[in-house]
């Protein structure tokens, strides 16, 4: 026979349901609330694009003032971690041997930290790699010439959105790009377009705010692995459009009897595959090099920044965690859900970054990024001594009377080596997004550089020299650089002049022409 509940028994079920149906009409509430405010950001928004590429960020600030004012943030520099931070650090000061791995490429010049996006287009016209003419470059046979204004226009593809707007006007005029008119132009004939630095149409259609990669590059190559960058999902836009700039890529160099009329196309390398051999192999197959160094005569690839590639080797890209999940992450106001850009190291924000998956204590999560990273940058200071050494014995070498026969494998040693060692580091942030690759990398390119030395030391015995190499004094920026022979006083000069004189007339030309907006 059933129990029967006592009187008070009875009381305090009625008042424990009411509780329950009160809390439940709290949240139902709640969520319509939020539904409606979150609806009202749509339904009545002040302007309505009929263009999905708005280059002036300013115009999207009306409707999507979180987003805009969180992206206005990128301008921000005080965020500092151990190793990194988004204040700009002047990398060849602290590392001097760079300068002689990039001898012969612009890079030896002015290599500095990345900063926010904000300061995209002001550090790229600032930069000793620009607007610099009377620049000595190597030809394919060795000798020398004089360039001027030697950067093409391919140079501002990812500075800002209004590259794929001039893509279009260069082209057709409408929603079909053309790039390889855009790409044919000098950097300096588009200063007074390329004035809207990194913002919302080049990640979002400005009809619609989908997420969307503005630049060809990013799906002709995906087209050639077979794959349709429109079919993918929300979460693998959400790294997408940060792949279409943080990735390796090339330029199709002039003349290239292989691709006619396409002078400068921006190409990515991924053809065979997301690693860095896969690129190497790729690079190997069509015979392809960026430049050749002065010193060993080593036909050297440049990386970029292959981010996108080392994030996919690591456990987060392999687990599905986006670019966004870290550096975009989600805040909450009122009812409204929205991503932070504020685009930014994930360490500046662990309570909304890594402790919504890992519920370790905030200090011990950033300390397991410090030791992966001290543990890097570790292998990449012995790999980058090696790299320079190599460089200077092998110019040593050549002096002494090495052969190309003897020289060949030498130097394919250190094309391997240095092609490590920059695709590595060059992938900014990858210490920590796939540490056990980067150490990897390392690894490799240590013992090519080690092994490259040797083989130096045998050719040199051969031709009578036994015993260590001189080296010179390249213990600061300046002094390697002088050793390379770089006119820094002509080139900081020439910068002075462009910086006083061309830029001020490009953004006065931008404002008159209605194409920056002044605020």
């Amino acid at each position: 026979m059933a129990k029967t509940l006592k009187k008070w028994q009875g009381w305090l079920l009625f008042g424990g349901s009411m509780v329950v149906v009160f809390l439940l009409g709290l949240l139902v509430s709640s969520l319509m609330e939020r539904r409606a405010e979150v609806a009202s950001v749509f339904n009545n928004k002040r302007t309505v694009f009929e263009d999905e590429i708005i280059a002036q960020n300013e115009k999207f600030k009306a409707d999507y003032p979180r987003e805009y004012e969180t992206w206005a943030m990128t301008e921000d520099t005080t965020f500092r971690s151990m190793f990194n931070g988004s204040q700009e650090t002047d990398e060849l000061a602290d590392r001097p041997e760079m300068v002689i791995l990039w001898a012969g490429y612009a890079f030896s010049r002015h290599y500095n930290t990345p900063r926010g996006h904000k300061h995209a287009l002001e550090d790229m016209r600032k930069i000793l790699r620009t607007g610099n003419p009377g620049i000595t470059v190597k030809t394919a046979d060795g000798r020398d010439s004089i360039a001027v204004d030697m950067q093409p226009a391919t140079c501002w593809t990812c500075k800002g959105p209004d590259v794929p707007r001039m893509m279009r006007e260069l082209g057709n005029g409408k929603d079909q790009f053309d790039p390889a008119n855009f790409y044919a132009k000098k950097w300096s004939e588009l200063g007074a377009e390329e004035v809207n630095t990194i913002g919302c149409s080049d990640c979002h259609d400005a009809r619609t705010m989908d997420l969307r990669p503005a630049r060809p590059a990013i799906y002709e190559a995906f087209a050639r692995r077979g794959l349709d960058v429109k079919k993918a999902t929300h979460q693998e836009m959400r790294s997408l459009v940060c792949a279409q700039c943080h990735t390796e890529y090339y330029f199709i160099k002039p003349n290239d009897p292989n691709n006619p009329g396409k002078a400068n196309y921006l190409m990515f390398p991924q053809d065979k595959g997301m690693t860095c051999e896969a690129a190497e192999e790729y690079y190997d197959s069509i015979g392809f090099y960026d430049y050749i160094h002065p010193l060993s005569k080593t036909p050297i690839l440049k990386a970029q920044h292959p981010g996108y590639e080392m994030a996919l080797q690591g456990i987060h890209g392999q687990r599905g965690v986006s670019c966004a999940d870290c550096h975009m992450p989600y805040k909450q106001e009122g009812g409204v859900k929205f991503s932070d850009h504020r685009i930014t190291s994930p360490l500046a924000n662990i309570d909304r970054t890594c402790q919504t998956c890992h519920r370790q204590d905030a200090e011990v999560l950033k300390q397991n990024v410090y030791e992966r990273q001290a543990k890097t940058r570790e292998s990449r200071t012995k790999l980058e001594k090696q790299l320079a050494a190599a460089h200077i014995e092998a110019k040593f070498a050549w002096e002494k009377g090495a052969t190309e026969a003897e020289m060949k494998p030498i130097l394919q040693l250190i094309r391997s080596s240095q092609w490590r060692w920059d695709y590595a580091f060059a992938s900014h942030g990858a210490s920590f997004h796939a540490p056990q690759e980067v150490q990897r990398l390392f690894s490799d390119g240590l013992v090519q550089a080690q092994e490259a030395r040797l083989m130096l030391s045998k050719v040199l015995a051969k031709h009578g020299f036994i015993g260590d190499v001189p080296m010179p004094d390249i213990s600061t920026k300046a002094k390697a650089q002088e050793y390379i022979g770089l006119d820094m006083k002509t080139l900081n000069e020439n910068k002075q002049r462009f910086l006083q004189e061309i830029e001020p007339k490009w953004i006065e030309e931008a404002k008159k022409n209605g194409k920056l907006i002044e605020i």
